[in-house]
């Protein structure tokens, strides 16, 4: 429930043996729910970037950024162009930016048959919404 850079605690608990896998970026449509928290209409084309936040080369975090084309305008095109740099680095550093509620939930794993603690939570930066999704994973777990 940390408000805090979830990025910076990362390198912090990794010594800096930290890094971003990009699985996937490209347009898509939200799920229902990612609509809804970001109050567009389902069928809205979003940027879908999805990434392993990496430490000691084991991935810890699971994260799906959601973003509204509408909110790529402007000097937030950057978020086109993000590559394997953390979303995290840049938000927190933006002194526009809002955090809305987190809110958590428990998931399944489907491919692990076991359960893992999630959150998400919109963002605003210069008032333009982004929806991201944190998934920790098992070996997040383990690191002492």
């Amino acid at each position: 429930m940390d408000p805090g850079s979830l990025t910076a605690r990362l390198v912090e608990l990794s010594n800096n043996n930290f890094h971003v896998e990009v699985a996937f970026q490209g347009w898509g449509k939200p799920t229902l729910s990612e609509a809804r928290a970001l109050n567009i209409h389902p069928r809205q084309q979003v940027l879908i970037r999805e990434v392993r936040l990496c430490g000691h080369g084991e991935p810890w975090v699971y994260a799906r950024s959601v973003i509204p084309s509408s909110t790529l305008n402007g000097p937030l095109r950057i978020l086109k162009t993000l590559g394997n740099k953390p979303l995290g680095a840049l938000l927190f550093k933006d002194p526009t930016m809002k955090r809305k509620a987190l809110e958590t939930a428990v998931i399944p794993l489907t491919h692990e048959k076991s359960e893992a603690w999630a959150r998400r939570s919109v963002f605003l930066l210069r008032n333009q919404p982004l929806l991201v999704t944190e998934v920790f994973l098992k070996p997040l777990l383990q690191v002492q």
